[in-house]
């Protein structure tokens, strides 16, 4: 069974006629049905024939063009307003910068101190020259095998 469009009232339509005008084509799909109907009536035919008169007045209606003295204007204003926003914006991006810089400095500085510190393996009771692969002190002979 097919759904049966909701009869309309005069209260619905004119709120639909003023908010979508006055062609029922632009009127939502599921109001369209019942709208038709409705816009039978004499009372619906006087809602139409006035938002048609507004629909004409508004299709009439153009915004003129500004004027160039509007435009320099407008242009001045913005071009005022934007001036010290760059000057912030600059000096921020250079604290940035060089907050940046100083902390790549600091994060050099500490993997120096890190890397480059002496060794400690006295507490081993080894010497500055122990390797992994034997003692390479002074008291040591280098020969090559083979030889």
């Amino acid at each position: 069974m097919p759904d049966r469009p909701t009869p309309m009232d005069a209260r619905r339509f004119a709120a639909l006629a003023d908010s979508h005008g006055s062609r029922l084509q632009h009127w939502p799909e599921a109001e369209r049905a019942a709208a038709m109907a409705f816009a039978s009536s004499a009372e619906g035919q006087a809602i139409l024939q006035a938002a048609a008169q507004l629909d004409a007045m508004l299709d009439r209606y153009a915004v003129p063009s500004p004027t160039a003295d509007l435009h320099a204007r407008v242009v001045a204003a913005g071009t005022a307003s934007l001036a010290p926003r760059r000057r912030t914006r600059r000096w921020w991006l250079g604290l940035g910068l060089a907050g940046a810089g100083l902390a790549g400095a600091l994060a050099g500085t500490l993997a120096i101190a890190l890397l480059d510190a002496p060794t400690r393996t006295e507490h081993l009771g080894l010497g500055a020259t122990v390797t992994a692969f034997g003692d390479a002190g002074p008291d040591t002979e280098i020969s090559e095998e083979g030889s």
